[in-house]
Formats: C-alpha cells, sequence, structure tokens
C-alpha cells in the first residue's frame, strides 16, 4: 500500500501520536485524512477533516462508516490506561473494563465497521497501535497490559480473516512515547512524530508488525529465550 494518495483514517487524532499519525500521513501525501476525537473541536490541524467518534459508541461507528466510505487505511490508535494492578487496586476489575472497551473492543468494532469498505476500495490497510506491554505487565499498568496483550491477539486474527479479501493489518509495537500518558515517568520516551513516521514506512513495505523502538525490539526478541522479559 503506498500513501500517496490514500485516504486515512485515525481514532484519537487529536493529540500524540493520533495527532503525529494525522501529520505524517498529510506529510506522506494522503489526498485525505479524517481525524476523529470524542470532541472534534479539539481537532486543530490544518488540513484534516475533523470527525466526532467515541470509539465504544456503536451509532458514532457506525456514523463514521457512513460519512468516510473512501478509506483506505484505517488507523486504530485511541487509547487510555487507568494505571491499575490487578490486586492493590480496589477498582482494578472497572478500570480493566474501561480500558478493555477502549484499547480491545474499540479496534475491533472499528475494524469490523470499516472492513467492507477497505474491501470496496481496493484491500487497504489497517494499522493496531498496542505496546510493548503488551508482551510483559507491571503493577502499575497490569490491567491496561491485559487490555493490549488481548489488542495484539484481535490484530492477529484481523490478519488472518482480512487477508482473503486484500487487507493488510498491521500490529505496531512501542515503548515509551512522549505523550500525556507517560507524563512525569522518567524514562527515554520515543518521540510520537518518529513512531507515526516508521509505522507508514511498515505499511507501505507490507509489513505486518512494526516495532518502534529498542524497547519493543527486545522485548519481543526475548520471547522466545530461557528468560523472556514477561518472567519479571
Amino acid at each position: 500500500m503506498q500513501l500517496k494518495d490514500s485516504v486515512v483514517f485515525v481514532t484519537g487524532a487529536n493529540r500524540g501520536l493520533g495527532l503525529a499519525f494525522a501529520q505524517a500521513a498529510l506529510a506522506a501525501g494522503a489526498r485525505k485524512v479524517y481525524a476523529a476525537a470524542r470532541d472534534p473541536a479539539s481537532v486543530t490541524l490544518p488540513g484534516v477533516v475533523p470527525i466526532q467518534l467515541d470509539v465504544g459508541n456503536a451509532e458514532q461507528v457506525a456514523a463514521a462508516v457512513r460519512d468516510c466510505g473512501d478509506v483506505t487505511l484505517l488507523i486504530n490508535n485511541a487509547g487510555i490506561s487507568m494505571g491499575s494492578s490487578f490486586l492493590a487496586s480496589p477498582d482494578a476489575i472497572a478500570a480493566a473494563r474501561a480500558e478493555f472497551e477502549v484499547n480491545f473492543f474499540g479496534p475491533w468494532a472499528l475494524a469490523s465497521a470499516f472492513a467492507p469498505v477497505l474491501k470496496a476500495n481496493g484491500g487497504g490497510a489497517i494499522v493496531n497501535v498496542l505496546s510493548a506491554l503488551s508482551w510483559v505487565s507491571f503493577p502499575s499498568v497490569a490491567t491496561y497490559s491485559a487490555s493490549k496483550s488481548a489488542a495484539w491477539s484481535l490484530t492477529n486474527g484481523l490478519r488472518n480473516e482480512l487477508r482473503a479479501q486484500g487487507t493488510q493489518v498491521v500490529a505496531l509495537h512501542v515503548g515509551y512515547m512522549d505523550t500525556d500518558m507517560t507524563r512525569g515517568l522518567d524514562a527515554p520516551k520515543s518521540s510520537p512524530a518518529d513512531v507515526a513516521r516508521v509505522a507508514l514506512e511498515g505499511v507501505e513495505a507490507g509489513a505486518f508488525e512494526v516495532l518502534a523502538d529498542d524497547i519493543s525490539k527486545q522485548i519481543k526478541q526475548s520471547l522466545s529465550t530461557a528468560t523472556p522479559a514477561y518472567a519479571g
């Protein structure tokens, strides 16, 4: 797939990585970029089409598909982290449900709804923004990690089911990024602009997976060793 003259739909596009994806798509020559956010007024990037979308709202998902029938690349970027452990937090189950609603059921709903659109427009591609935390878990983000691990499995399943219609499905894994979600965290962080650029390069190269930084590469490499990263 080529980004030039493509029509891109980005969820959570008003800030952070979503905004970087919208900027990168425009820079790559996309013909149109739909920038979806819960509050479309928060989308201020010139040259994009703001779309109101809460990924957990079935009516808004249906409206987005109806109004954006020319999409060739769907980027499922919207995500939340409640910062919850499994056992220490009294609201852990509620936190997990909120995270799964956005991080797992949201991409599933968007992929399912846009699949016929992508097929009609030649196949296209889907990028699901995952995380290095798809493979490891820490107490401070345990429920978030669970949602991203489920989203990784979802991505692999969607790839299998959409292959026949020519839709490329890409898993994007990244460690720490300089966004609101990691504010206050003292650790090396990737630039959202760099992550978006690398991800779109992966789409154009036909990749099924993009490891956007050293952290995600190291963790992925460890999975087949005797001491994988998830073992602690």
